[in-house]
């Protein structure tokens, strides 16, 4: 019976250690999926505003599973330096559930990535259709027009069927120049196609976003299946810890 303690003893250390290793690798999965959940706020709120029907909550999703997962990596360390079974196992069902999420979220992050041409051409049109210069999605065709040097959909003509063209002309948006762009101008399309971006938003836009949520989700998929090594690791820790403490009584 000591013998069996004695040869199971470097198995759980062996164990421990490289859970401790993993759960620190977690941990860092967590600071990367906070950091991309801010970063997708901050980076790709305007396109998420105008591809997404209905408001999106997707970086705050992010932002809350990262914060969660650093929790969690810390309790991970803790208890394995601790070696409590009922806190092992309380990891690897934690883990379990992340595996779940991450691969529902990169599931629907590569499903996304293929619809994104139809919803951004329909809700792009109604923006613009609907562009008055004051509300979000208003807002949101700016930052685009001018942060891609675009203008309109496939080109600047499709502003003409604007009823915000009719009273102001296209938005100043869509200049090269703003300083040298005046109403006047933008009201006269022969004019103003030597004043604005010629390019249209389309194609920009959604070659934008189908690289970067392909990235979001391939990064989604990669974290999700490392979470199958930790619960192996938990698991195991847990049942020769288990052992062990049976066999010394």
């Amino acid at each position: 019976m000591a013998s069996r303690r004695m040869e199971t003893k470097p198995v759980i250390t062996c164990l421990k250690t490289l859970l401790i290793i993993y759960s620190f690798v977690f941990w860092i999965t967590g600071v990367i999926l906070l950091a991309v959940g801010v970063w997708g706020k901050l980076t790709l709120g305007t396109y998420i505003s105008l591809i997404a029907e209905n408001s999106t909550n997707a970086p705050y999703v992010l932002i809350g599973t990262g914060t969660t997962i650093i929790v969690f990596g810390l309790f991970g360390c803790f208890a394995t330096c601790r070696g409590s079974p009922w806190m092992l196992k309380l990891y690897a069902m934690f883990l379990s559930l992340v595996f779940l999420a991450e691969l529902v979220a990169g599931i629907s992050g590569f499903v996304f990535r293929h619809e994104i041409k139809d919803t951004f051409l329909r809700t792009y049109t109604e923006a613009i259709q609907n562009y008055n210069k004051n509300d979000e999605r208003s807002h949101a065709v700016d930052n685009v027009q001018e942060s891609l040097s675009c203008c309109g959909i496939q080109s600047y003509t499709n502003w003409s069927t604007s009823p915000y063209f009719f009273k102001h002309g296209i938005p100043t948006s869509c200049c090269m120049n703003s300083s040298d762009c005046n109403t006047q101008d933008l009201r006269n399309m022969t004019v103003a196609a030597t004043k604005v971006n010629q390019k249209g938003c389309y194609d920009l836009v959604t070659s934008f976003m189908e690289t970067n949520m392909g990235i979001i989700a391939g990064v989604a998929f990669g974290i999700a299946f490392s979470q199958l090594i930790g619960m192996l690791l938990a698991c195991c820790l847990s049942r020769f810890i288990t052992a062990n403490q049976y066999e010394m009584v």
